[in-house]
């Protein structure tokens, strides 16, 4: 009989405002714990932040006395702001995300301006991870699966029988994740899903978002690599690499731009930090004009 996979403890926390879900996960045994994919909260109307969905966390944390030891990013989301910054210091946690991340911030620092001082070398993080890292967990193990297509950046976290996606795939009945971001690729996308596809079919596959689905009324962001392997509506283990480039092209022309693209990605590339603020003391936000024409469709898949 095969030796049972260690279990991490997986508490999950959905933010219904950008239908995220923010993951803590630990091992039992030493209390040792990560966070994946925090929100900060922001009101694009007052162009405020709060962490009261970080806050949320962090007294989760506090009660189960764990030690968190890491803050990881699957990518630089842009349909969300990052918390990173926030629990890095309230929980002495480490940030870390996908090497990828400095071709993104190459993409971007100049389209928004940033600050001469800014680096495009993701040293705004403490860690850049590579596809087979390992990072310890207690009695668990974190391996690294570099899952790119949605972003160059995107990274997926394996962890004991549990495995954390970010946006590469959504619910089976939902589909996978757009690749007509900067350095988005159908095929890489193809490649990395169907490499998910060969864990075990058991193993507990997290998600980073559930955006339902006509006659689904509840948002549901658990599934298992089997389920998705099987009834993926866009993507399973029967879909052709070509059929599938073509049909997720197709689509993404016609989807809108994430409504928080620009706000997010000028905190997330800075992992989860505000702009250096000016003289005045306020940190600015830089909205490009007339650089992302895209077709009126809500649609953020």
């Amino acid at each position: 009989m095969a030796p049972k996979i260690n279990q991490p403890t997986v508490k999950s926390f959905f933010d219904p405002a950008t239908f995220t879900a923010q993951y803590v996960v630990h091992d039992p045994k030493s209390g040792k714990g990560v966070i994946i994919d925090p929100v900060l909260d922001y009101d694009p109307v007052s162009a405020g932040t709060q962490t009261s969905s970080a806050e949320q966390i962090v007294e989760y944390c506090c009660q189960q006395r764990l030690n968190i030891l890491w803050i990881l990013e699957t990518h630089a989301h842009a349909d969300h702001m990052s918390a990173a910054g926030f629990l890095s210091e309230q929980l002495s946690a480490k940030t870390a995300i996908g090497q990828g991340i400095t071709s993104v911030q190459r993409h971007f620092a100049p389209l928004f301006g940033f600050e001469p001082e800014f680096t495009c070398d993701g040293s705004q993080f403490d860690l850049l991870l590579l596809d087979g890292d390992m990072l310890e967990l207690g009695e668990l193990q974190i391996e690294v699966l570099a899952t790119p297509g949605h972003t160059l950046a995107c990274v997926s976290f394996l962890i004991g029988d549990a495995v954390f996606v970010g946006d590469t795939v959504f619910m089976p009945d939902y589909g996978c994740a757009r690749t007509d971001f900067p350095g988005g690729d159908a095929a890489q996308l193809f490649h990395s899903i169907q490499r998910l596809y060969e864990l075990a079919d058991e193993t507990r596959m997290f998600l980073c978002h559930d955006y339902l689905t006509p006659g689904r009324s509840e948002f549901v962001i658990e599934t298992s690599v089997g389920a998705q392997a099987r009834d993926n509506v866009q993507i399973n283990r029967n879909t052709k690499l070509d059929g599938f480039v073509k049909q997720r092209n197709a689509r993404d022309q016609a989807l809108c731009m994430p409504k928080l693209i620009l706000p997010a990605l000028q905190i997330n590339l800075r992992a989860g930090q505000l702009p250096t603020p000016v003289k005045n003391g306020i940190s600015y936000l830089q909205i490009p004009l007339n650089q992302f024409h895209k077709p009126k469709n809500s649609d953020p898949s």
